[in-house]
């Protein structure tokens, strides 16, 4: 019992210090009277506004600028915050003030699971991040590049669906009671593995209930570990007295699940390396095969370290705006039957009953474009983007933000702007047909230099699964009940209830989802 109250009494004064440290220390030279600091809540000892990081963190905040204005300031733990929620002030950020914002925050927990820093996504701002950005841009995600895998996602497609016509035959009345979110994640990251990785992936047995492969559920699991320990939840990044004990054990289990993720992406770079010495290159070869084809002319460019941070981050940026997205889309047509009608409509016309949608009638389905472009404003898979930091004073909304402040631009708030947007919570496509929307602000995959380079490939796999689903299947809600719309949240925002749909074959598809 006395060890007990010695080690409160001492964490207890480990925290005082901390705090006295904090106020006397490196933030003085932004507490000058003559600088303009955006407003802020009231702030509690130590904490700052960690009492009001609330789930959905991204609604927290938007609630917050409505009280406090566009540009507001959070003290998080010991991370001086500035968060931006208009879009005049968000393209100031990203337009006259990029080069300022074009460095992210480093953050323990993501140097552990981003290769110390690395990863395209979390590399400071500088010549490092300019080539690993012109080598996705140019060479992995580029118009050419993604449609060579049109063929690839297509596949995972049509595999996916050929599993739920067969669990809607087995039913009665066949239809079936779909888990859509789990299939969207299983085809996400099936397809992220064939264009990535395409190590000839083992498929489970043909009675398993999953379309993923041995080698993306492995992945999965992994991810599953790691994703939890990032973000605002967690208090060990913004409270550096609780890395001194650890006591929840952060590192351990990030370090643990980090040392697994590397040895499996080493082990697909070997296996695409031996591929590749045995001569199999194609127009069509996986992007782990262009990198190092590129490493035997600049080893000291493309290294083995380089390739696995690259790949890795990939796959943890692809994989849940794809599935995340599409499951909101088709919530929202679930709650909108009028609007599946019309969607269904325009397919049938365009490309009819006797084949599969595909990635090149995609320009054709300007209805189907509209409801993606409307889902991505409604519920953007990043809300709050990924955060930037700034590496010089400026000033946003005339208010002035010091180096060093983390940026917060709240996408989500920013497309439901009620001065931009007429009925800004309501799901209408329309608003989007014959260009009305053009030049109304949205920045679902970001903005300016680390804008993600990924949105083609996304967009594209997005159109193909929400317009293949539309085509095969005739949809309603379980029960007749309306689809719970209820928001999570973290560093990206998929809904808190797990979309449940009944899907049953269209009459008019049989004859192609029989032959699948």
């Amino acid at each position: 019992m006395d060890k007990t109250y010695v080690a409160i009494l001492s964490f207890a004064f480990l925290l005082l210090l901390h705090y006295l440290v904090g106020r006397s220390g490196g933030n003085s030279n932004v507490k000058k009277k003559d600088v303009q600091l955006p407003p802020s809540p009231a702030a509690i000892p130590f904490l700052g506004h960690l009492h009001l990081v609330e789930k959905p963190f991204h609604a927290a905040l938007s609630r917050l600028a409505a009280r406090h204005g566009p540009v507001f300031s959070l003290r998080l733990g010991s991370r001086n915050t500035v968060v931006v929620s208009s879009p005049a002030c968000a393209r100031e950020c990203f337009t006259e003030h990029d080069v300022s914002f074009a460095n992210r925050p480093l953050f323990p927990s993501q140097l552990l699971v981003s290769f110390n820093g690395t990863a395209l996504a979390a590399s400071s701002y500088g010549p490092y991040w300019r080539n690993l950005r012109r080598i996705a841009t140019v060479q992995l995600l580029s118009a050419h590049r993604v449609s060579c895998m049109s063929g690839v996602i297509s596949a995972e497609v049509r595999a996916m669906v050929l599993r739920m016509y067969r669990a809607a035959a087995a039913a009665p009345g066949s239809a079936a009671r779909i888990l859509l979110k789990r299939r969207l994640l299983e085809l996400s990251l099936s397809v992220l593995m064939e264009t990535i990785a395409k190590t000839k992936a083992t498929r489970p047995e043909a009675d398993a209930d999953t379309d993923m492969s041995v080698e993306a559920q492995e992945f999965k699991k992994m991810s599953d570990e790691i994703i939890p320990q990032l973000g605002t939840a967690n208090l060990w990044d913004y409270l550096p007295v609780l890395r001194w004990f650890d006591v929840f054990g952060v590192r351990n289990k990030v370090l643990d699940a980090v040392r697994r993720r590397d040895a499996f992406l080493r082990r697909l770079i070997d296996a695409e390396r031996q591929r590749l010495d045995d001569g199999s290159e194609s127009e069509k070869s996986s992007m782990i095969a262009v990198l190092l084809t590129l490493q035997r002319t600049e080893p000291e460019v493309y290294t083995d370290a380089m390739i696995t941070a690259l790949c890795g981050n990939l796959f943890g940026a692809g994989t849940e705006t794809i599935s995340i997205t599409t499951e909101w889309a088709m919530s929202l047509l679930l709650n909108h039957p009028e609007t599946l009608r019309k969607a269904q409509a325009e397919i049938d016309a365009s490309v009819g009953s006797s084949r599969l949608v595909s990635a090149d009638d995609m320009p054709r389905l300007s209805y189907l474009q509209c409801i993606v472009s409307e889902t991505l404003r409604l519920y953007p898979a990043a809300p709050l983007l990924l955060p930037h930091e700034s590496s010089t004073d400026c000033k946003v909304g005339g208010y002035n933000i010091p180096s060093g402040t983390m940026l917060l631009v709240n996408a989500y708030a920013i497309q439901r702007d009620p001065t931009v947007w007429e009925e800004p919570t309501k799901f209408k496509p329309e608003r989007f047909e014959d260009g009305k929307a053009e030049g109304l602000f949205m920045i679902p995959f970001g903005m300016g230099r680390r804008k993600c380079p990924g949105e083609t490939l996304a967009l594209r796999t997005i159109g193909l699964v929400l317009g293949t689903l539309i085509q095969c299947f005739d949809w309603d809600t379980v029960d007749g009940v309306e689809v719970d719309m209820t928001e999570s949240g973290g560093i990206s925002m998929p809904k808190a209830v797990p979309l449940e749909a009944i899907c049953k074959p269209r009459a008019a598809m049989y004859g192609v989802l029989q032959n699948l």
